[in-house]
């Protein structure tokens, strides 16, 4: 398992709790990934994109450069948000996405999801600076790479607050995918 975890963050006056999720948040951070490719995303689980979901204790919490935050408030799991140390994949995304984006050597921010219910609170942004400190803190990556669907509403203009654009696959000729994927600084080890 990583030692290379958040900080527990204290509650904030909303009374959310953001720290590193256990194997006994899975459940609770599935439910909120599963509700949101189901509601937001209207892709259902389609196991070649949503097999971390299955298993995110194999996916993010064994590999020691994974990592996944969730937030709690009064005992239920409302938002999670990951790291993992894989790029984007090429097909489906442009081979030069892929290419400038290695596996390896980028931690792509991903499952950054917030119940609609606890939205406007900015869990994402906290979710974000902390998955941050975590690239940070874990070292040998050498981008911060992360991709929404700008469908989703309020996502796209979340992440152009926050990130730069690289490739907006909507102005891609013979493009099928609504995807944009963004890059973010890497931080500095503090």
């Amino acid at each position: 398992m990583s030692t290379t975890t958040a900080a527990e963050v204290r509650a904030d006056a909303g009374g959310y709790i953001l720290r590193t999720a256990t194997p006994h948040d899975v459940d609770g951070a599935r439910a909120v990934m599963l509700d949101t490719v189901y509601r937001d995303l209207r892709s259902g689980y389609v196991p070649r994109w949503h097999a971390d979901i299955i298993d995110p204790e194999a996916s993010y919490l064994r590999p020691a450069r994974c990592t996944l935050l969730v937030v709690e408030r009064d005992g239920e799991i409302v938002a999670t948000g990951a790291v993992r140390d894989r790029g984007p994949q090429a097909p489906p995304n442009p081979q030069w996405v892929a290419d400038r984006f290695p596996s390896g050597s980028t931690a792509q921010l991903c499952r950054i999801y917030v119940a609609p219910e606890h939205r406007r609170h900015g869990l994402a942004r906290r979710l974000v600076r902390e998955l941050c400190d975590f690239v940070a803190r874990a070292g040998g990556y050498e981008a911060v790479y992360l991709h929404t669907d700008p469908s989703v509403p309020g996502a796209e203009p979340f992440w152009r607050s926050l990130a730069r654009e690289v490739c907006d696959e909507r102005t891609l000729p013979g493009r099928g995918q609504s995807v944009v994927h963004f890059e973010l600084p890497v931080p500095a080890a503090g």
